[in-house]
């Protein structure tokens, strides 16, 4: 194999080395809340993704995990909170404790 071959395959290798190591961009995930209803009620996510709960309702809404974690969504407003762990985080409106959701958060 000539020289210039070898090193040209070297720089492949480190290339792919490089690009393996370099984590997927975190994902922002939208999530609407029409009619008293999160829509999607599943979202399938990743630690690191954001999601992003848009409130097109007149009316408060919160995304609660019992023991856990709330976020207040405004009416006609979006708030939003980044996944720190994964596993099945299931949520509901504190005020409307009928609507529901679930986050599948892998790692």
């Amino acid at each position: 194999m000539k020289a210039g071959a070898s090193n040209g395959l070297l720089f492949v290798a480190a290339l792919a080395l490089v690009l393996a190591a370099v984590p997927a961009a975190a994902a922002t995930i939208r999530v609407t809340i029409d009619k008293l209803v999160f829509s999607p009620d599943a979202v399938e996510a990743k630690v690191g993704d954001t999601i992003e709960w848009v409130n097109k309702d007149v009316i408060a809404h919160t995304a609660t995990v019992k023991g856990g974690w709330e976020v207040m969504i405004p009416p006609r407003k979006s708030a939003s909170l980044t996944l720190k762990a994964a596993g099945t985080v299931d949520y509901f409106c504190r005020f409307h404790p009928n609507m529901k959701g679930r986050l599948l958060v892998s790692p």
